[in-house]
């Protein structure tokens, strides 16, 4: 695949590659250099920001107790002691 630059630095990335990487208007890319080569990287940030509250949890759960499920504790939960039996 190619893309060549325009007049004014722009380049238009192939369909095929906007489609794989669902690449959309307004999605933003991070642009890095590396040797002589460009890597243009999807921004995971914007990705994660634009799904903020978009995910409704069933009536009942809080985003803790979501917390409490994956981590083991929420923010703002005391860390868990040593049992005596630990020692």
């Amino acid at each position: 695949m190619e893309a060549t630059v325009a007049e004014r630095g722009q380049i238009t990335l192939p369909k095929q590659v906007r489609d794989a990487l669902g690449l959309t208007k307004g999605t933003k890319l991070k642009v890095e250099i590396e040797g002589n080569r460009v890597i243009l990287r999807k921004d995971v940030n914007d990705a994660i920001s634009r799904l903020r509250g978009r995910i409704k949890l069933p009536p009942g759960v809080s985003t803790d107790d979501v917390m409490r499920e994956l981590r083991g504790r929420a923010p703002g939960d005391p860390y868990p002691t040593p049992d005596d039996s630990d020692r």
